[in-house]
């Protein structure tokens, strides 16, 4: 006869060693991957998209200047940060319904797997590289005009290029190159091999200081972290937003303490003094910031503080 208790107790265990086996299957691996990198807001009657390129890790205690080591740890333990910092590299995109404007281009394969993204995010955000008319760059750090290029392709085919005349004058200089320390001249290469075939086709139009460049958009000179550092200011019924390029790198750091400078400033002075500047008027007049370092999307405004400023990031909503 059979035994029915043997043969049941065997049941019990064969269906928990196939639940066992059925969770061991069921936990799925790990992705370690974003959402698609954009954010939309409305700014009068046009639309901003914050794009995002990516992030990277700086070792902020050692290449911001004007500090010291100790204070930067204590500003980013106050923020929840430790060194090295993931530092974002953002581009925003405006599109006017008369023109789709970028402002700056990301990184392209310049600075490795973990940036490049721009292009990406520009399609998952509905966009096309080819339907951007005009490009306008801060300045010709390789991490804003390294996605200029698509291999050996230019990669906004119909776009033009802008960018102050002494940027060009200065990055795209064989003799400043070659005039240049070793390890300054890597730079000048990343500048040259994004922007000349722009100029080469044609499609480098600088502009010369500060003024308009299309309805709604102007060039205002912040010149210090590079000889031609350009800010963008986007106005529309009322409403501004500035893109400040890289006149601040480290929100935790120089919020709270606009003299603190990074390596990279060409001149460092005039770089503070024009950050301080910005700062003073967006604490004022309350505009929005948008920020290529800043943690995306990089938008938000400032209030002064004490002897410096907070920032605010933006509240999260659906375009209107």
């Amino acid at each position: 006869m059979t035994d029915f208790r043997k043969l049941a107790a065997g049941c019990v265990t064969l269906a928990a060693g196939l639940l066992f086996a059925s969770a061991l299957s069921a936990a799925a691996p790990q992705l370690r991957t974003q959402a698609p990198g954009y954010y939309r807001m409305m700014l009068g009657d046009f639309e901003i998209t914050a794009l995002s390129d990516g992030t990277l890790a700086l070792d902020v205690g050692k290449i911001l200047k004007n500090t010291t080591p100790t204070r930067v740890d204590a500003l980013l333990k106050r923020s929840f940060l430790a060194d090295p910092v993931e530092t974002s590299v953002n581009a925003f995109l405006v599109n006017t319904g008369t023109k789709l404007i970028l402002i700056d281009a990301g990184t392209g394969t310049l600075f490795g797997p973990t940036l490049g993204g721009l292009v990406g995010n520009l399609k998952a955000a509905g966009y096309r590289p080819e339907q951007v008319d005009e490009i306008y760059i801060t300045h010709m750090h390789g991490d804003h005009v390294g996605g200029l290029m698509a291999g050996d392709k230019l990669a906004f085919p119909n776009a033009i290029l802008r960018a102050d005349q002494r940027e060009g004058d200065f990055w795209l200089s064989e003799a400043n190159m070659n005039a240049a320390p070793d390890d300054a001249k890597g730079s000048y290469k990343m500048a040259m091999v994004s922007v000349n075939p722009y100029v080469a086709a044609g499609k480098f139009k600088p502009f010369a200081g500060s003024g308009e460049l299309s309805p709604g958009i102007k060039a205002v000179s912040t010149y210090g972290h590079t000889r031609g550092h350009t800010m963008y200011v986007v106005e529309s019924k009322g409403q501004t937003l500035a893109v400040l390029g890289d006149l601040m790198h480290v929100a935790a750091v120089q919020f709270p303490n606009p003299s603190v400078t990074i390596e990279f400033d060409t001149d460092p002075k005039t770089a503070a003094v024009q950050r301080r500047r910005v700062y003073e008027e967006g604490a004022k007049q309350r505009f929005w910031l948008a920020v290529a370092h800043l943690p995306f999307p990089g938008i938000g405004h400032i209030r002064a503080e004490g002897s410096g400023y907070v920032y605010v990031p933006a509240n999260y909503s659906v375009p209107r």
